[in-house]
């Protein structure tokens, strides 16, 4: 982590609340993420839609900053999903022509369709990384789909395998995560919540594709799985069913969530030699929290994992909050984390 970072850096996990200007929020909320391109939940015409969206990643960096966020992200403010962006970017990808998959929730939703070999044609988020480099000197973290995750969310007519079809969505990742270092980014985090949706197949395959992915990165990585979004996944387990593999990735950091499933951090103990992306705040509550509640979910993670380790985060889906509370939630994490902080030092 970069040395400017004090104890207890704060972060978001990726994204923030998009604009109601920006985007139709009731559209986005009422279906289940995009995994291919959905158009048509933006508000600005395309001829205008790029500043717009430069509009609205400045001021949720502003936002960030205010709030008192040590890391900084875009907000996958351009987005319309954590993964469709990137997915549907590359070659031997239909895109006029999808597929279907079984979404995390067991529902049918449209995805990609492979018909070729997965290669990355050209850079999908290095001018993403620029922007925000230039409009904050704080340290900056972009994300990026995990090649597990995004095969997963394709329905897959030509590889003779998934494992296959994986590793050619790390060699993607892969050339993507050199250039989003080369860009500037401090920190780049890969988004893997399939692994913990299904988790037999990321141990048959999906560890060796990480690794694939992060082959030869040089620079601060993570990755991220979670729970899935609470505006969309109500159900919350009691434990994750993919967590103690982390310990055999090539990864700096692992993004995990505590506040709405309300997790034994015991389970940190088995991740010895990582750092944890801790998330505390509970997203599935429109109430903001109040600073000496993320203060006391930071205290219950601290017996099992040393603070120097901790980047204090949100549980996962910050953009499906209104702006209004994502901000409240977020001030609500950096005072708390400064809170736990002053007690240690």
């Amino acid at each position: 982590m970069n040395a400017t970072l004090p104890l207890l850096p704060t972060s978001l996990v990726g994204s923030y609340a998009q604009p109601e200007w920006l985007i139709d929020r009731k559209k986005l909320a009422g279906r289940f993420p995009p995994r291919t391109r959905a158009k048509e939940l933006w508000r600005i015409p395309p001829e205008h839609l790029e500043e717009a969206q430069n509009d609205a990643t400045l001021n949720a960096i502003r936002d960030q900053e205010r709030a008192g966020l040590d890391i900084i992200t875009d907000g996958e403010i351009r987005r319309e999903s954590y993964s469709n962006r990137f997915a549907t970017a590359l070659e031997g990808v239909d895109i006029d022509n999808p597929g279907t998959a079984l979404d995390r929730s067991g529902h049918p939703n449209p995805v990609p369709r492979v018909v070729g070999k997965v290669r990355r044609m050209h850079a999908v988020e290095v001018d993403d990384v620029k922007f925000l480099r230039a409009n904050t000197d704080r340290v900056i973290k972009i994300t990026v789909p995990g090649p597990f995750t995004m095969s997963q969310q394709a329905q897959n007519d030509f590889y003779p395998s998934e494992a296959e079809l994986a590793l050619d969505y790390a060699a993607a990742v892969n050339e993507e995560i050199k250039d989003l270092f080369a860009a500037g980014a401090d920190i780049v985090q890969i988004d893997e919540p399939y692994m913990q949706a299904r988790p037999e197949k990321a141990r048959e395959f999906g560890v060796d594709a990480l690794n694939r992915a992060l082959d030869g990165v040089q620079g601060e990585t993570a990755v991220h799985i979670c729970f899935g979004y609470a505006a969309i996944i109500h159900a919350r387990p009691e434990g994750y069913s993919f967590l103690p593999e982390f310990a055999k990735v090539n990864v700096d950091a692992v993004s995990i969530e505590t506040a709405q499933s309300n997790l034994d951090t015991a389970v940190l103990k088995s991740l010895p030699d990582k750092k944890i992306i801790l998330g505390v705040l509970d997203l599935s509550d429109m109430e903001v929290e109040s600073a000496e509640t993320v203060a006391e979910r930071i205290r219950r993670a601290l017996p099992n994992v040393d603070a120097k380790r901790v980047v204090v985060a949100p549980d996962c889906g910050l953009k499906y909050l209104p702006r209004d509370v994502a901000f409240g939630k977020m001030k609500a994490m950096a005072d708390g984390a400064a809170i736990v902080r002053r007690e240690l030092s």
